[in-house]
């Protein structure tokens, strides 16, 4: 007699939900977040958690500049997120976004401090271009390479990498420091403009709205209708099957992780020779590892990825109003942000899973 008793529930992996359903799931998600959000903000301060969200609202599109910036936040980190979609799409977790994007700006900084007396303006900004890539293709060339050969741990490998530009940046910044004993480099070719990327459209946020745009697009057509894109999914899906094919791995988990490097990179250029004009250690503000959220959020999907970076960047831009207008803490700000995320982010387990109750069986007799 088996007396062993069966649970009440167990997990069960749900087929593919039809789109408006999983939409539905996550908009009640943030829904119930913004009750919480709501309630702790009454219990913990006393303010009116109806401002404290229009001052969410008033902190990312309040005014013309506030939007501006907004959107170019917005185009840095979906850059990030795009840049590393093709190496997740592969299973190989590339947690280097930060390392690679610092590379790229200390790149682009080297090439404007040390030629920006040398050699005309558009002849640095090439420079600054080809050197910032090749930077971050050889970035994530290394741990592409060890991986291809030798099968080592990519996220250690990636992740160590990001310490090492950050301290090459550190380096640097003492060795350009201006002036000297400051501890930073401040505003690169302030007086002559050198190395500085051009306006677009008469605007300085236009540049890096365009060029993640276009990215973005790109990355789409690269991945979907793509012999290269084909193979790095088939790579991602089964490398037995890769090489069953003629697929070669190596080559692909090379290629792959390069173009990601590079296109990282180049978000560090445009932090650099577009955005700040300068390069510190904390140029990145982290959004090498805030775009891997934002990419699994869209499902490693680079179009979604325009939805979850925008919904990132406003609710970061929205924290630091809320600290500002009602003089709390930053972290209380954090605080809201990270519960927010967190039903968003939990939510995604009742989409791909659901709960099945076991029924109890009556005996008769």
């Amino acid at each position: 007699m088996n007396n062993k008793k069966e649970p009440l529930f167990h997990i069960v992996k749900r087929e593919d939900m039809i789109w408006y359903r999983a939409w539905g799931i996550r908009l009640i998600a943030i829904v119930i977040a913004l009750i919480v959000c709501a309630i702790l903000t009454t219990v913990l301060t006393g303010d009116n958690p109806i401002q404290v969200y229009a001052t969410i609202i008033q902190g990312a599109f309040g005014s013309k500049r506030k939007a501006w910036i907004t959107f170019q936040d917005l185009s840095v980190l979906l850059i990030i997120a795009v840049a590393l979609t093709p190496a997740f799409r592969m299973r190989f977790w590339n947690i280097g976004g930060e390392g690679q994007v610092l590379i790229g700006g200390l790149a682009a900084a080297a090439c404007m401090i040390c030629l920006g007396d040398k050699i005309p303006n558009w002849a640095v900004i090439i420079c600054m271009i080809v050197s910032s890539l090749f930077a971050g293709a050889v970035w994530g060339f290394i741990p592409a390479f060890f991986k291809a050969k030798w099968n080592t741990n990519e996220t250690l490998a990636t992740l160590m990498l990001n310490y090492i530009a950050t301290q090459l940046v550190a380096f640097y910044t003492i060795v350009w420091e201006v002036p000297k004993g400051s501890g930073k480099i401040g505003i690169i070719n302030q007086n002559s403009n050198i190395g500085w990327l051009p306006d677009l459209f008469g605007s300085k946020y236009m540049l890096t709205i365009v060029i993640a745009l276009l990215i973005t697009i790109g990355m789409t057509i690269y991945l979907r209708y793509t012999k290269h894109g084909y193979e790095l999914i088939v790579v991602g899906e089964s490398e037995n099957t890769a090489h069953y094919v003629g697929i070669k791995v190596e080559k692909v988990v090379i290629r792959t992780m390069m173009m990601s490097g590079a296109i990282c990179a180049l978000a560090g250029l445009l932090l650099v020779g577009s955005i700040n004009h300068t390069v510190t250690t904390t140029i990145a503000g982290g959004q090498g590892f805030t775009a891997v959220m934002v990419s699994w959020l869209a499902k490693f999907d680079p179009l979604a990825m325009i939805g979850t970076s925008l919904l990132i960047v406003f609710l970061e831009r929205g924290a630091g109003e809320i600290s500002t207008t009602f003089h709390l803490n930053h972290s209380f700000s954090d605080i809201l942000t990270g519960i927010i995320l967190f039903f968003i982010i939990g939510c995604e387990f009742f989409i791909q899973y659901r709960i099945a109750f076991h029924k109890k069986e009556i005996r008769r007799g």
